[in-house]
């Protein structure tokens, strides 16, 4: 055996009797411990959790002293409203269209402190808003923040606006917009909240604001599956902001998100605006199916080979493929078509039902945009796609249109769905 081998463990034995001591001192304190839980009422397991820790925080904050308790509600109020607190530098807001989707996002930004002025038609809808901080007739049950007011003036709403929000119905955009054009600040941001296809021009909402305000200017698309209400609410929402300027995009982010109200980005612009268009469509269509009481699986199916059209679409005209299997993709599909908030939704339903369109139409005080948007989306599609039998390649967007035209009823247009050729389920989009 070696010198160097004895030296390095002729202390073995004695570092084997350390080992052992310290073994059984801990085994000894586990054991008292286990003792003293079984003799309190306390099981074994939770004998070594400090007993605060074993209770929730409401029964924790229950028995603790009145200055304590309130010390921990803030901390805790604190860590949650981190995201709503008034941003570093001033920012003012101007939302065009006083209906349910522009008030739900003055009221998240309200919530953050955000001025905001509400740009709306009637002069008694203005004054009911100042004075009460709700809206006569839209969301009427929702406070707004004192940060929130309204004018039906638009010079007095856009002046010095850091960013305007377009909440306008994309039929009546146009006209609205040339109407304001000259009281709209040169270099401040549009984002616009409309989705759907203007008739005639077959254009989306970014042709229309660069031909009505200018084409140099920053312009942002907000989509993502959003029901005003639930927004208003305080729910939790997550949105995509689009834009060609990333900067915008990550400005928006951060200026509107908050603890609820999730906002990411994009710069699929088209992408976003189809998805937008197409799932409205497809929503009627849903709302049909249920109105005849076809079931799940057939909604279902129904739901994702509309998805399909859509993404087929949208790729012909250059979106990213990522873009229509997000937020403002199937997200927005999958929200629109199930939601019963959806007004889209509920059209189809009562049409499924037996109800005539006009009818429905007139009993509405909310555009549903799908109705316009199926007969711009087959002009869109005869002009811009190849392909021989285009209703082969959108039957739900065709069958939607026809129904809508009253050259079907509901029942014999999900009928002719399911008569179709039989073909492969996602070959050649």
């Amino acid at each position: 055996m070696s010198p160097t081998f004895r030296r390095r463990h002729s202390n073995a034995p004695f570092k084997l009797q350390i080992f052992m001591v310290k073994f059984l001192a801990v085994v000894a304190l586990l054991g008292c411990c286990c003792l003293h839980g079984v003799a309190s009422g306390t099981p074994p397991h939770a004998a070594f959790v400090p007993r605060a820790s074993t209770k929730s925080l409401g029964n924790r904050l229950a028995k603790a002293p009145q200055a304590r308790r309130e010390q921990t509600i803030m901390q805790l109020s604190a860590r949650r409203s981190r995201s709503m607190r008034p941003l570093p530098y001033p920012v003012r807001f101007a939302v065009l269209g006083g209906g349910s989707f522009g008030l739900a996002l003055a009221s998240v930004l309200g919530k953050k402190s955000i001025p905001v002025t509400i740009l709306v038609r009637k002069e008694e809808v203005a004054e009911h808003i100042n004075l009460h901080h709700r809206h006569p007739t839209y969301l009427s049950d929702i406070a707004l923040a004192p940060s929130i007011r309204a004018t039906v003036q638009p010079e007095e709403a856009l002046r010095d606006a850091s960013f305007i929000i377009h909440a306008v119905p994309v039929q009546y955009s146009r006209k609205f917009l040339e109407d304001i054009a000259p009281h709209v600040p040169k270099n401040t941001p549009i984002i616009s909240t409309s989705k759907g296809i203007e008739t005639g021009t077959l254009c989306m909402m970014q042709d229309i604001l660069l031909e009505t305000l200018g084409p140099n200017r920053e312009t942002a698309y907000l989509s993502g599956p959003s029901f005003a209400r639930e927004i208003a609410l305080g729910l939790v929402t997550a949105v995509v902001a689009a834009s060609e300027s990333e900067a915008l995009a990550n400005e928006i982010c951060d200026i509107m998100g908050c603890n609820y109200f999730r906002v990411f980005t994009s710069t699929d612009v088209v992408g976003v605006e189809v998805g937008g268009a197409v799932k409205n469509v497809i929503a009627i269509a849903a709302g049909m199916c249920e109105g005849l009481g076809l079931g799940t699986n057939a909604m279902a199916a129904l739901v994702t080979r509309g998805c399909n059209e859509m993404q087929r679409l949208a790729l012909s005209l250059g979106a990213r493929p990522s873009t229509l299997t997000g937020l403002s993709g199937v997200g927005d599909t999958f929200g629109t078509c199930f939601g019963p908030l959806s007004r889209n939704r509920n059209l189809g339903v009562r049409l499924g039902k037996g109800e005539r369109l006009e009818n429905i139409l007139g009993s509405s005080t909310e555009v549903a945009e799908g109705h316009a948007t199926a007969f711009s989306l087959v002009q869109l599609i005869e002009k811009t796609n190849r392909a021989y039998r285009r209703e082969l390649e959108f039957p739900i967007i065709y069958g939607v249109k026809e129904i809508l035209e009253g050259k079907r009823t509901p029942a014999e247009g999900l009928r002719d769905l399911m008569a179709m050729p039989v073909r492969v389920e996602m070959w050649n989009l």
